[in-house]
C-alpha cells in the first residue's frame, strides 16, 4: 500500500482487496496512456486517471506484444500550475523499481533539490532521441503531505520585507560566486552563517522558534525526495476526490522563495489554512521536467 494514497482522498483504502478494485478501474477506463518502447519489443506504458484538478493514480509497467498491461508499480501524484524552478537537472533511475529522480541545485534552498520525476514517459523519449540534458530546464513542483499543522504569520513591516528580499538575492549572488570558487564569497557567507546563528541563539532564548524562522526547507528521513518545510501559504482551495467524496486542501506555497503546490487531506491538516498563514509539515516531492515548455512561466 502507498502510504500517500490518502494524501489525494482515498484513506479509506487499507487492504490489497479495495487497492486492487481501484487499480483495475484505472486499467479499464484509464484517463490517459502514454508508452514508449523498449528493446525487447515491448513498451513502457503509463495509465493514470484523474479524481480532481491535476490530482491523480498513476499506473506503471509494461505493455507486451499483446497489447496486455503487466503493471509494475503505482503512485499518487499532483501536477503543479507553475514553473518553480530553471535550473540544470540529472536524472538517475531508482534501484527499486522503473521510478526516476530529478535533481537540481537551486541556490534559494541552500541543498540539491530532489524530487520525483512524474514525466518519465518524455523523458525516455527525450533520452531515445539522444536529446541534450546539460542545459536548464523548466521544472514544475508539487508536493504531497500525509501530516501539517497551520502557524500564523510572522508580522513584517513593508520595509522589512524589502529588505529580506534584498538580503536573499545578495546571499544567492554569494552562493553562486562561491560555487565558481570565490573565496571573498565562501568567507562572507561564513561570517554570515555566523552571524544568524548567534542572533538564533540569542533571540531564541526569549522568543519561540517560529516567530524567528519565517521558512525552511530540510531534508526528512531516508528517503531522498523527502522534506520537512515552512512555507507561506499564497493561495488555498478545498477540493473533492470524484471517487471517495474525501474533501483535500490544495495550496500554493512559497518556501524560502520557492513556489509549488501541495495536497494534503483535510482531516490530515491541524488548523485552518488562510492566505498569509503558514503550513509546517513533512511532504513528498514530485516535479515534471519541461523539456518542450507547456506551462505559463511565472516562477517567483
Amino acid at each position: 500500500m502507498h502510504s500517500y494514497l490518502r494524501a489525494i482522498g482515498f484513506s479509506e483504502v487499507n487492504n490489497r482487496q479495495e487497492l486492487n478494485k481501484l487499480i483495475e478501474k484505472i486499467i479499464e477506463q484509464p484517463a490517459r496512456v502514454r508508452s514508449v518502447k523498449r528493446d525487447n519489443n515491448g513498451s513502457f506504458t503509463e495509465i493514470s486517471m484523474e479524481f480532481s484538478e491535476g490530482i491523480g493514480l498513476a499506473l506503471r509497467g509494461e505493455t507486451d506484444e499483446m497489447g496486455n498491461f503487466h503493471m509494475e508499480h503505482y503512485y499518487p501524484y499532483i501536477y503543479g500550475h507553475i514553473i518553480s524552478s530553471r535550473e540544470e537537472v540529472s536524472i538517475n533511475k531508482r534501484v527499486d523499481n522503473e521510478a526516476y529522480t530529478g535533481m537540481c541545485d537551486d541556490y534559494r534552498l541552500g541543498v540539491s533539490l530532489i524530487f520525483y520525476l512524474q514525466n518519465v514517459i518524455e523523458y525516455l523519449e527525450k533520452k531515445n532521441q539522444n536529446m541534450p540534458m546539460g542545459t536548464p530546464f523548466p521544472i514544475s513542483l508539487a508536493a504531497l503531505s500525509l501530516e501539517g499543522k497551520i502557524l500564523l504569520p510572522i508580522e513584517m513591516s513593508e520595509v522589512q520585507v524589502r529588505n529580506i528580499s534584498a538580503e536573499i538575492k545578495k546571499r544567492n549572488n554569494l552562493i553562486a560566486e562561491a560555487k565558481k570558487g570565490n573565496q571573498e564569497a565562501i568567507d562572507s557567507l561564513t561570517i554570515d552563517d555566523l552571524d544568524t546563528y548567534a542572533m538564533i541563539s540569542r533571540r531564541a532564548k526569549k522568543e519561540d522558534i517560529y516567530s524567528i524562522v519565517d521558512t525552511t526547507f530540510i531534508p526528512f528521513g531516508s528517503e531522498s525526495d523527502n522534506y520537512s518545510i515552512i512555507a507561506s501559504i499564497a493561495e488555498v482551495n478545498l477540493l473533492q476526490n470524484r471517487m471517495t467524496g474525501e474533501e483535500m486542501y490544495d495550496m500554493q506555497l512559497i518556501c524560502n522563495d520557492l513556489s509549488f503546490r501541495l495536497c494534503i487531506n483535510k482531516k490530515d491538516l491541524l488548523g485552518e489554512p488562510m492566505v498569509g498563514r503558514r503550513f509546517k509539515g513533512n511532504i513528498w516531492m514530485q516535479g515534471s521536467v519541461l523539456f518542450s515548455e507547456q506551462i505559463k512561466d511565472t516562477a517567483i
